[in-house]
């Protein structure tokens, strides 16, 4: 499988999946929480795929796992 682009509410979705917070409001850009990582997000209403692979890869190193595309795409 490989990733696609992905609506801001999907993503919001599968990041809950993780155990992230609730979205929370920011001074630029909204925010969640998983411990003391704070990923921003992006105030896009759809995701491309580069945007999605640099999003991951900051979630990955926030959470301290590596997320497959398959489990992605699965969540």
């Amino acid at each position: 499988m490989q990733l696609h682009p992905i609506k801001r509410r999907e993503f919001i979705r599968k990041l809950r999946h993780l155990g992230f917070s609730d979205v929370q409001p920011g001074a630029k850009h909204a925010f969640m929480r998983y411990g003391n990582y704070r990923p921003r997000l992006p105030n896009d209403d759809e995701y491309s795929v580069p945007l999605l692979k640099y999003l991951l890869r900051q979630v990955q190193n926030g959470i301290g796992r590596s997320i497959s595309e398959d489990e992605w795409n699965n969540l």
